[in-house]
């Protein structure tokens, strides 16, 4: 009868241990460093940019790109990658527009509710018919995109009454926009219920390593559909931000969310391989994002240069953070 062998992980070695321990560190830091190197550049390109009305204005258009790219942050760290974020929080917008007048302050929740299922579905199709995450999300985008089209009339839906969904236009202590004050609780939220659970090293095992994860007990599949339910859950609530600021729901409202989603989860150094990075870091990203967004046009540049910068800093923060040591091979 064979003996059961402990499983322990491979110590580094000595030699030249203090040099990427250093340059982890550093790389830790690079988000906040980015962040405020950009504060600095944009004051000295324009003066007025750290007054209230400006650092507000950034506050408001951070938030949605906040709670998707938080959602989003969770199925990056379990090795997976979701692109049908931003499709989703479109067709939430559409969603929450037709139910407000009947539903009202219960449509929130309804519409957060039915994103997190429709995450959750996406979640079941990647785990149980063993397709990979780029596949099942790039057919959600599709699908949901169309659903929206549909559902909508292929126009924007009108919003009558915004009551209840005004309060997030509201300002905290008289300075801070209250979806701002929201994007961070849920931020906060997320990382706290991971801190005080097992779920955090079951993320991280599961993206770093799946086969040893699912060898040691770790529920991997169970922990790749809550992180697609929590990142459905995450697009529902951007939309609600979205409709309470636009006042209105549109098929496509959301759809340029995504690129600037992935960008901040990259920029804030959380390796697309999956195992490495956090949540705050993703908050740092979504912040030099939405700076870069807002500091183009200081800077003298066209916004139809937007996307190419975004591109540019997805492969640039790819090739920084990503694990080689699981990519033997290239295609």
């Amino acid at each position: 009868m064979s003996t059961p062998v402990a499983m322990q992980p491979v110590a580094e070695p000595a030699t030249g241990k203090s040099g990427p321990r250093a340059a982890h560190r550093l790389t830790g830091f690079m988000p906040l460093i980015a962040l405020v190197a950009l504060v600095v550049a944009l004051t000295i390109a324009d003066p007025d940019f750290l007054t209230q009305r400006s650092l507000t204005a950034v506050a408001r258009t951070a938030a949605p790109l906040i709670v998707l790219a938080a959602g989003a942050t969770l199925i990056v760290l379990c090795g997976g990658i979701d692109l049908s974020i931003a499709a989703l929080a479109s067709l939430s917008t559409v969603l929450l527009a037709l139910w407000l007048p009947d539903l009202g302050g219960l449509a929130t929740p309804a519409v957060i509710a039915v994103a997190a299922a429709i995450g959750a579905v996406q979640g079941v199709a990647h785990v149980l018919l063993r397709i990979p995450s780029f596949i099942v999300t790039l057919g959600g985008m599709s699908i949901l995109s169309a659903v929206a089209l549909v559902v909508s009339g292929a126009g924007t839906v009108r919003v009558v009454d915004d009551t209840p969904v005004k309060w997030l236009e509201l300002y905290v202590g008289g300075y801070v926009p209250m979806s701002a004050a929201m994007a961070l609780l849920v931020v906060a939220l997320i990382a706290a219920i991971l801190k005080a659970t097992p779920l955090q090293s079951w993320v991280s095992a599961t993206g770093y390593a799946e086969s040893a994860a699912r060898l040691a007990g770790t529920p991997v599949d169970l922990v790749k559909i809550g992180a697609f339910c929590v990142s459905g859950a995450c697009a529902g609530f951007a939309a609600v931000m979205l409709v309470s600021r636009q006042f209105s729901g549109g098929p496509t409202m959301a759809d340029n969310l995504l690129l600037p989603a992935v960008a901040a989860i990259v920029v804030g150094g959380t390796a697309i391989t999956g195992g490495h990075g956090s949540l705050w870091r993703s908050l740092a990203g979504a912040f030099v994002v939405t700076l870069l967004r807002v500091g183009l046009p200081i800077v003298g540049v066209p916004s139809a240069y937007e996307q190419i910068l975004y591109g540019v800093i997805i492969v640039v923060a790819v090739a920084l953070t990503l694990d080689w040591s699981k990519v033997s091979i290239i295609k």
